[in-house]
């Protein structure tokens, strides 16, 4: 109950923060045994890299399945606009610390098979306007 809490509650100090965001649900697929690298990528680099181009992190979950679970990263993050969103991914493609820390992550071999994502916009009924 705690978890859910603080993502309801991150959730609307976010939409707090600016009513035109645009939140993007993004979903990794992995390799089978490479979801701790890419965890390990995320939390020493790849979330610095996003705040330097604009990617405010809401907040990172794996899966409760115990199958999805082994394989799995589901995080969730907000852009001012949707404009912004493809200014501030290749703004991030391009980096050249995010380039030597996906090469240095990925010498024994790829880590992500596919990456879904997902732009969302809060209904005029959602208290997350």
């Amino acid at each position: 109950m705690t978890r859910h809490f603080f993502l309801l509650f991150a959730l609307l100090a976010a939409c707090a923060m600016g009513q035109n965001r645009v939140y993007e649900l993004r979903t990794y697929h992995c390799y089978p045994g490479k979801l701790e690298a890419l965890k390990a990528r995320f939390r020493d680099h790849t979330i610095e890299i996003f705040k330097r181009h604009g990617i405010e992190s809401i907040g990172y979950w794996t899966p409760q399945d115990p199958e999805t679970s082994k394989n799995t990263l589901t995080y969730l993050i907000v852009h001012p606009s949707r404009a912004d969103a493809d200014k501030n991914w290749a703004d991030f493609r391009n980096d050249p610390e995010w380039k030597k820390v996906s090469a240095d992550s990925e010498k024994d071999g790829k880590i992500v098979i596919k990456v879904d994502s997902v732009f969302l916009d809060p209904t005029d009924f959602s208290p997350l306007k």
